[in-house]
């Protein structure tokens, strides 16, 4: 029922929020794709512009589910007093939070779909595994969904959602194997990142399968993603739960 409040709401305002998802990979594609690639000979043996946009399929998946689930799940949570209402009915925190997650991830579903036919219309998908992307956008969408979801629930104010984002989102977003190959990093960076940096696994999952380059690295990071998923889940759910009982 939550998941459905949120899509009715979203299908009212369709043209509004169909616009961005659109318009923002046209404009990184020619900035930076064809812009600073036409600087660029080529990365992992492929034209700048083929490596960066599955790297920007990942970064939608990401933007989507974590913006959805932190400035929108705030606005309903603190101003409109959605949560509060619905938790007057039978519903509990626990489904609150859950609809709001799985929102949040289907916000990066649409996202990321409306992307993959942007840059398929720009010759930059090379294999029908890139079809692939489409439910895979989907469980990227849960982790950064829950990710944010806990943010939310220790944000005192809206303001104050600008941390995570420009202290976490923006940092991530450069430096996850999406604007230069990993690789180029010191080892022991490259195993940091591996090991904690969420958006790595999403960019690499996006590349191969954009490439249909099916390999072991695949199954690993949907392993990773999937344990960290419910791991902050339920940090979420527990920290909602302590916001909103009092």
């Amino acid at each position: 029922m939550v998941w459905r409040r949120n899509k009715d709401v979203f299908l009212k305002t369709i043209k509004v929020n169909f616009l961005p998802p659109i318009v923002e990979p046209i404009i990184y594609l020619a900035a930076l794709g064809f812009g600073l690639g036409f600087f660029i000979d080529e990365i992992d043996g492929v034209p700048y512009a083929d490596f960066l946009a599955p790297a920007l399929i990942a970064i939608t998946i990401m933007n989507a589910s974590f913006f959805e689930c932190t400035f929108a799940s705030f606005v309903r949570m603190y101003f409109q007093k959605t949560f509060d209402a619905i938790v007057a009915t039978p519903l509990n925190v626990d489904e609150v939070i859950t609809g709001e997650i799985l929102w949040g991830a289907t916000r990066s579903t649409i996202s990321a779909t409306i992307m993959l036919g942007v840059i398929t219309a720009f010759g930059l998908v090379h294999s029908l595994w890139a079809l692939v992307l489409i439910p895979f956008s989907f469980i990227g969408g849960l982790l950064f969904a829950a990710i944010a979801m806990c943010f939310t629930a220790i944000t005192p104010k809206i303001d104050n959602l600008n941390y995570p984002t420009s202290l976490f989102i923006t940092p991530m977003t450069l430096v996850s194997g999406t604007f230069f190959p990993l690789t180029v990093l010191p080892v022991a960076v490259q195993s940091v990142a591996i090991a904690i940096v969420p958006l790595v696994h999403v960019a690499q999952i996006s590349r191969d399968l954009t490439f249909g380059d099916i390999n072991i690295n695949i199954l690993w990071s949907l392993l990773w993603i999937l344990a960290v998923t419910g791991v902050f889940f339920l940090i979420a759910i527990n920290l909602m739960k302590r916001r909103l009982i009092v």
